[in-house]
């Protein structure tokens, strides 16, 4: 069976568990074939292309999936992919072209924060639904600045929360932090000191790094010189490898932590050595293939990893997100019962304000005041061992 063929299963098993698709109707009512095209601008070069085309990736095998699956009656998802070169300024072109395009039902946006949040306001002028792959609080905060923005990424508060109950649990009072300077590693920072408080955890220094650094080694030398019983990175997959590649070579013998951002593929090629026995705080769709699945749910993450696997290789945990992002646009258009042809973008803003979906990542949930679905209890505790990523425990 193909990947495809197979997939469907998982796609079948997602729109049922979607409670936006109740209510659909198509009775004697002429059925509605017309695509529903969702919009995506993505940085496919320059300095975030790595994830970028994870999200290309899992953007068209969902895409593929829903099609072959039977699961939106007559119609059709259509991708439009604009790459913005990692730019926030191209970006915001990209934003313009696809808001004035009347067929575009929605937008998804990679994982630039400043992409985002510079186009928040076209995005509301232009009353285009769009989700973000950002985890930024600022990409949906505030709310009333922020009515057609949604984000699916995991919030800064509660990685920060799930990561301390796992130094609370080691008896870990001692820390050190070393993060990326922009705005989801400063929020991660804030975050996390407000977790140690609470915790009686010592916060002994941070220290911060550029995004474009591909030398931390100073900054690490500074952080284990305080002799923290744990070294925190907050931070990019590539700059968490190379913290711990710097932390080995300085022999330092405390355990290592990350957060969310770390997230990258599954195996932990060059970098395996020096992570191995680190923590990382993520979905655990990362590692669903040691899971037994016990629910529907947890059957269409190993379907959605099996298929992803098959087709590209290898597993990348954050393309789980952009997967559920076309999903949740596909079941609010459905929602939504535009007539033939027609684009009812209100309408489904509306939906996917109150969207609900046990999702690929895990738990979503959307609210009038809460743009940011991903769900806390989504989180979970993951080890580095034998140079790949498996559930902790």
């Amino acid at each position: 069976m193909s990947p495809i063929r197979s997939a469907s299963i998982a796609a079948l098993a997602s729109a049922v568990l979607a409670t936006t698709l109740t209510g659909c109707r198509f009775g004697g009512e002429q059925q509605n074939t017309s695509p529903i095209v969702i919009a995506a601008d993505l940085e496919l070069s320059g300095a975030s292309a790595p994830a970028g085309k994870v999200y290309q990736r899992a953007l068209e095998l969902k895409r593929d999936q829903l099609n072959s699956s039977g699961a939106l009656g007559g119609r059709k998802i259509e991708l439009r992919i604009k790459d913005n070169r990692s730019d926030a300024a191209e970006s915001s072109r990209n934003i313009n072209d696809f808001s004035a395009d009347s067929s575009v039902s929605a937008i998804i946006m990679g994982g630039c924060n400043e992409c985002a949040v510079r186009a928040a306001r076209t995005i509301g002028e232009k009353g285009v639904p769009t989700i973000a792959l950002a985890p930024s609080v600022a990409v949906t905060e505030p709310i009333a600045d922020r009515r057609y923005m949604f984000k699916l990424a995991p919030n800064a508060t509660d990685s920060a929360a799930t990561l301390t109950a796992e130094l609370g649990r080691r008896n870990i009072r001692k820390v050190a932090v070393l993060h990326s300077s922009d705005s989801y590693d400063r929020e991660g920072l804030t975050a996390l000191q407000g977790e140690f408080d609470k915790a009686d955890i010592k916060l002994l220094r941070a220290e911060a790094v550029r995004p474009t650094d591909t030398d931390v080694s100073s900054q690490v030398a500074g952080l284990l010189a305080k002799n923290p019983q744990a070294l925190i990175v907050w931070a990019s997959s590539e700059q968490a490898a190379l913290a711990a590649a710097s932390a080995r070579q300085a022999h330092f013998e405390g355990s290592l932590f990350f957060g969310a951002a770390a997230a990258g593929e599954l195996f932990l090629g060059a970098s395996a050595r020096s992570t191995e026995r680190a923590t990382l705080i993520f979905t655990q769709t990362m590692v669903i293939d040691d899971v037994i699945a016990t629910t529907p749910a947890k059957a269409a993450r190993r379907q959605w990893f099996q298929d992803y696997t098959a087709r590209f290789g290898g597993y990348h945990g954050s393309s789980s997100f952009a997967a559920d992002a076309v999903q949740l646009i596909a079941d609010a258009e459905l929602h939504a019962g535009g007539k033939t042809g027609t684009v009812n973008r209100d309408a489904l803003r509306d939906v996917l304000e109150t969207a609900q979906l046990d999702g690929l990542s895990g738990p979503i949930r959307m609210t009038p005041d809460n743009h940011s679905g991903l769900m806390p209890q989504a989180l979970t505790t993951l080890v580095a061992r034998g140079g790949r990523w498996r559930l902790a425990g």
